[in-house]
């Protein structure tokens, strides 16, 4: 039997044909009281809470393809979660388990919540969604993510986002190349949900990029020139259409979504930014989750340096990050 039937069977229920995120807590509880990386968390039960939350909720984002929150043996066996958990048991520094267990990570995408948060109620509403990335998207965008035609909210309060479809949302907005990301954005531009992207659909989202183009007085790039540039990325097998499988076939789809609703990486990816280019040659084993994560986590470190230094002190928290608890 391989190591990944043992560990489904294990953690599954008796008479379960899968697993559920219920069922990843008994591990997650073994990791945070046994592993010398996440000790310093023992005195904060409330963040012991929020990174085990948020490392089943990337778990399930990658390996439950079905996005219906049972995970199989099938999907186990073809992710790369039980290496993740085997990086994890054998290495001291959890920063260096870059699937699912970096604390770090989770640092990244939780304060990006709470900064999001205004009220700190523990949900997100469109404009607080707008803001995301110093307002990088559109307004049509956000509307399709609360329109939860890529993925419905788990939240039940009306017209907002919870914390976990902000871990989806954020997973998706910046890595832009794995599986998930490109079917949640694929069915965000698929306005008519007919499984293919038709240049109308395009040219829907790009009007609003041209629009702020031209109202930040930067040179307006056409639509009809963009699409050229699309079909010549990506290569479809019919020019008047794409479909799910052009993209997962194209190392450039990411930046495909970036030009029809994020106008900040638009920007970089016209300009071909050297320093983006330059890590990518360095470290090409890293995802560009794992070079946004280590960019905000160093930010967030200086902003929480430049604060203590003000305050006079050098807490591990700052108590506007425990506030919700």
């Amino acid at each position: 039997m391989d190591i990944a039937t043992q560990i489904y069977i294990i953690m599954k229920q008796p008479d379960s044909k899968f697993l559920t995120q219920d069922d990843f807590k008994p591990v997650l509880r073994e990791l945070l009281s046994t592993h010398p990386g996440l000790e310093f968390l023992q005195s904060t039960p409330e963040f012991q809470e929020r990174y085990a939350e948020t490392v089943i909720y990337r778990i399930f984002y990658y390996i439950n393809r079905a996005g219906n929150g049972q995970l199989t043996l099938r999907e186990l066996k073809r992710g790369n979660l039980v290496a993740a958990m085997q990086q994890a048991d054998e290495e001291e520094d959890i920063n260096k388990v870059l699937r699912y267990f970096s604390y770090e990570h989770f640092y990244v995408i939780y304060c990006k919540f709470w900064e999001l948060d205004t009220d700190h109620d523990f949900f997100i509403d469109k404009e607080n969604l707008i803001r995301y990335g110093n307002h990088a998207l559109t307004y049509r965008i956000v509307d399709r993510i609360f329109s939860q035609v890529p993925r419905k909210f788990t939240s039940t309060v009306e017209g907002k986002m919870g914390y976990e479809d902000f871990v989806y949302f954020i997973l998706a907005e910046e890595d832009k190349s794995s599986e998930p990301s490109l079917e949640y954005w694929f069915k965000c531009i698929d306005l008519d949900g007919n499984g293919i992207i038709t240049r109308n659909e395009m040219q829907f989202f790009y009007e609003e990029q041209l629009h702020r183009m031209e109202c930040m007085a930067q040179e307006p790039v056409l639509f009809e020139d963009i699409l050229c540039q699309i079909i010549d990325m990506i290569g479809p097998e019919n020019e008047s259409y794409f479909t799910i499988r052009d993209l997962k076939g194209s190392k450039l789809s990411g930046s495909v979504f970036n030009i029809l609703f994020n106008l900040n990486k638009f920007m970089a990816f016209e300009t071909r930014d050297p320093f983006l280019i330059r890590q990518e040659r360095e470290n090409p084993t890293l995802t560009d989750w794992d070079r946004f994560a280590h960019r905000e986590y160093i930010r967030l470190s200086m902003e929480e340096d430049v604060e203590d230094a003000s305050n006079g002190s050098a807490e591990v928290w700052d108590e506007s990050l425990e506030a919700p608890f």
